[in-house]
């Protein structure tokens, strides 16, 4: 049973690495905030089929649906949109590390709102990880920032206040539950935010693109989810952990077999870095069983 959930842990972090150069990609064929808002619906439509067939989904309070909108804010809108305008000129590698923080970000965010503490071994993590990202985009050099890479730091605060959100939320709902309507709250909201700052957008006429699209939104953000949720129930979220630290270094081989993008040594040694202080902190810490990149 053991082999079994390690294969698909590994399965499903493999494709969640990959997927960061397929969004990549797909960022270059669609308009970004289109983008995000055709993935999400697809995403929706399976996890909806889903919940109806095998009866998962209940009936919330207005007192919930209170929370599930500022976290359908959070978690999709400004997460996904952020994310994916970022990638048009950010690649796939780089995004992949600083999402990579959501971990150590999720924790001292935690010390601050959930009074949860903040112990030396996360603080240490913490350092690490900086050191990282600081070899990673600056490449040795000092760090040049530009718009596209904020976005991908806001991206990845967004997933963390959203962790947050969840863990609040928790107490009363089932994480699937909590996953289904705050996404598909997020994705309703984001449809007017697309017609408003995409009135003429582009989409991509090679067929190709829409493959890849429907796989990136059906199996890789669905499916995979769904198998990850189960998973982490048979070998434990520490455990699961550490298939997740996997995901920065799939993205830079995918990255590297698939558009050429080119790893210096400054960046493999950021991202050894990084990941280390980020095992640190996931050590310690459990991940959450709620996917949504």
């Amino acid at each position: 049973m053991l082999k079994r959930a390690d294969g698909l842990l590994l399965c499903c972090v493999t494709l969640w690495g990959s997927n960061f150069v397929f969004a990549s990609m797909l960022s270059k064929e669609f308009s970004p905030l289109l983008l995000a808002a055709l993935r999400l619906t697809l995403s929706i439509i399976v996890l909806l089929i889903y919940g109806l067939v095998t009866r998962k989904l209940v009936r919330v309070n207005l007192k919930d649906w209170k929370q599930l909108l500022p976290l359908g804010i959070t978690a999709v809108l400004i997460h996904h949109s952020t994310f994916f305008i970022g990638l048009r000129e950010t690649d796939a590698t780089t995004a992949a590390l600083i999402i990579a923080l959501v971990p150590i970000t999720t924790a001292i965010l935690a010390a601050f709102f959930l009074k949860e503490a903040l112990t030396v071994r996360v603080a240490a993590g913490s350092i690490l990880a900086l050191i990282g990202v600081y070899l990673v985009i600056g490449f040795g050099k000092g760090i040049h920032l530009n718009m596209e890479i904020g976005l991908i730091f806001i991206s990845m605060i967004a997933f963390s206040i959203s962790i947050i959100q969840t863990r609040r939320i928790a107490e009363r709902l089932d994480p699937f539950v909590i996953t289904v309507y705050s996404t598909l709250l997020g994705t309703c909201l984001l449809y007017p935010v697309v017609m408003v700052y995409e009135p003429i957008f582009h989409v991509s006429g090679q067929v190709w693109a829409w493959g890849l699209l429907l796989i990136s939104a059906v199996v890789i953000q669905a499916i995979c989810s769904l198998i990850w949720a189960y998973q982490v129930k048979v070998v434990g979220a520490s455990r699961a952990a550490n298939y997740i630290n996997l995901e920065p270094f799939i993205a830079m081989l995918v990255g590297f077999l698939l558009v050429g993008t080119r790893v210096n040594l400054a960046q493999m040694i950021g991202s050894a870095i990084l990941v280390i202080g980020v095992s640190l902190v996931t050590s310690m810490k459990m991940r959450t069983s709620m996917r949504n990149n």
